[in-house]
Order: C-alpha cells, then structure tokens, then sequence
C-alpha cells in the first residue's frame, strides 16, 4: 500500500521513494520487452524522443530517449515530485544549488528523485571521443502528480536564479512527441 500524507502543502500521496521504486519497474518492463509495440522502429539520433508507458491520477510514466546536444534547459517540474532511472547510456544533470549549478553523471542502473523546487538541465552525457552514435540514451521518469506545467529559469550575471517562463504542458523534460 502506498503512503499516504495528511499535510495539505504535499501534493500526491506517492513519496520520492515511490517514485524511484515505479521508475525501476518501468526500466525492467522495457528491458523485458514488455513495452516494444511504443519503441520506434528505429530510434531517432538528432531529436529526443519519449512515450507515455503508464498514466493515472496519481503518476505518468515515460520512457525517454536522449541525444547528444539537446538539452531541456534549465527547468522545474512545478508542483510535481519526479523521479528516474537510466536505462542505457549516461546522463549529464546540472542542478541548481542555490548559489551555483552543481554536475554530475548518472549512468546505467543510477537513480535520481526530484523535490518541488529542483531546477536542473539534463543532458546525453558526451560519449567518448571517436564514439559513434547507434543508440540513444534511455530513462524512464516518473511525475507525480503528472506533469502540467514546467518552469524555465537563467542563471543572472550576478549569480542567481530568475524564471524565464512557465508553460503547461503534459510532456516530460520539455520534449516533443
């Protein structure tokens, strides 16, 4: 059974350890085949690429594909917590830290959750000099609640952040279908 939260400020009942837990499911799931009829035939190399695998009023479920030099931007996912598995590949996360943005690499098998108010940039982790290109990076991520809206934010010439813009929208990371 699924925890539950008695604070009206929380906004889904699922906590980031849920998250994590449904993202793994989801990673199995695609690695079992059991997702294959919602993969390309072939996988697009110049765009990001993403499908819905799962959707209720709890969480939305994604599989997405990553390419090298298109990142999301610099964004948050508004009032939703998230979540994600690396399937294939390596992803470059740069997260705002309050004062600086902050590196790191998730690869294959890594796991990361996302608060209210995490601003970061997700980007294909550069392959290795000489590496071509057959296959994306994948991920599945999780929302909760699902995704409706998503801030886009700069960092300022005097070291903070400001938002840019807000947009709804139900895709994940800012990508198109």
């Amino acid at each position: 059974m699924l925890a539950t939260y008695s604070s009206a400020s929380v906004p889904t009942r699922l906590r980031p350890a849920d998250l994590l837990r449904i993202t793994d499911q989801g990673a199995s799931e695609v690695l079992d085949g059991r997702h294959d009829v919602l993969l390309p035939q072939s996988w697009p190399i110049d765009e990001r690429w993403s499908t819905r695998l799962y959707s209720d009023d709890d969480v939305d479920v994604w599989l997405i594909s990553w390419v090298p030099d298109r990142n999301t931007e610099l964004h948050d996912h508004a009032g939703s917590f998230g979540a994600l598995t690396v399937l294939s590949g390596a992803l470059s996360e740069f997260r705002w830290a309050g004062d600086q943005l902050r590196h790191r690499t998730l690869d294959a098998g890594d796991q990361a959750s996302f608060p209210l108010g995490w601003v970061h940039d997700v980007v294909r982790a550069p392959d290795a000099p000489g590496a071509e290109v057959v296959t994306p990076t994948l991920s599945v991520h999780a929302y909760s609640p699902p995704l409706s809206a998503m801030s886009y934010y700069e960092v300022t010439d005097h070291g903070t952040l400001r938002r840019t813009r807000t947009e709804l929208t139900d895709l994940p990371e800012g990508g198109s279908k």
